[in-house]
């Protein structure tokens, strides 16, 4: 599968921005579905996740503010991100994870969220 993400830009804090991934199947089969993110001297972290049909994950920073979705074809797969912050800034990446037969990750091509104080 491929996955393009888009929706990156420079927003100040406070604001928001809406992040999408177009995938070239449905995503519906695989395992998980989610965001992370890279920022500049920092290693890449999960931002967050559906797990299964609908189970959600997200890292203690960004609950309460940053939401996680999928269409219900499921060949995209969004981020909304509410109430940005400076520490925000990265690129972000969209990945599904295909467990069977065997684990395999597939990443988009990142977009660079930029958060201005």
């Amino acid at each position: 599968v491929q996955l393009q993400a888009s929706g990156g830009g420079s927003v100040q804090a406070g604001g928001s921005l809406g992040l999408s991934c177009a995938a070239s199947r449905s995503l519906l089969s695989f395992s998980e579905v989610g965001w992370f993110r890279l920022a500049p001297g920092k290693e890449r972290e999960l931002v967050a996740k559906i797990v299964g049909a609908e189970r959600t994950t997200y890292a203690d920073s960004v609950k309460g503010r940053f939401t996680v979705s999928r269409d219900t074809a499921g060949d995209s797969m969004f981020l909304q991100m509410n109430s940005l912050k400076p520490e925000d800034t990265a690129v972000y990446y969209c990945n599904a994870v295909q467990s069977f037969p065997s684990r395999r990750n597939y990443w988009g091509q990142g977009t660079l969220v930029t958060v201005s104080s």
